[in-house]
């Protein structure tokens, strides 16, 4: 029952392929020597793996759905139905996930620049490490009565 969209997972991986000059099974091999090497081929074999795994889940909902019709005299009953859900829950996973594939393929996609600007000012601002958050206790105040004839929130 596929719906034509298997192709979009071959189609990325030979972009991916492409991209990084190498095999999909030599690019995760690469990435799981040394993943902080290079972390957008990381992100990228890690999407692509979640992409082949909700691939395989689609097949199965499929075949279970495709197997139930066949069984079905006349009318869909719910359990065909729930196969059903199940087949659009799979879909829908797998699209998002070939949505970041190609996001992350793409260098010129929307938000990339503005992150890799981001990325650049922080490795930029390297020489002064500093904690992300306070680390220091907040400066205690002192309680206040709220006014009367006013509720305590304002």
């Amino acid at each position: 029952m596929s719906d034509g969209i298997e192709d979009v997972v071959g189609v990325l991986t030979e972009q991916i392929e492409r991209r990084f000059a190498m095999s999909m099974d030599e690019l995760t091999a690469a990435v799981a020597a040394a993943p902080d090497a290079n972390p957008e081929a990381t992100d990228i074999v890690k999407w692509h793996g979640l992409l082949t795994e909700s691939q395989a889940a689609l097949g199965r909902a499929e075949d279970d759905l495709l197997a139930a019709l066949q069984r079905q005299p006349s009318e869909v009953d719910d359990p065909t139905l729930d196969l059903a859900h199940r087949v659009n829950a799979a879909v829908t996973t797998r699209d998002g996930r070939a949505l970041v594939v190609r996001w992350l393929l793409d260098p010129d996609a929307p938000g990339k620049k503005d992150l890799a600007a981001e990325r650049l000012a922080r490795l930029n601002r390297g020489s002064r490490p500093g904690p992300a958050v306070p680390t220091s206790a907040p400066v205690a105040r002192p309680a206040t009565a709220p006014a009367t004839g006013r509720g305590a929130l304002r």
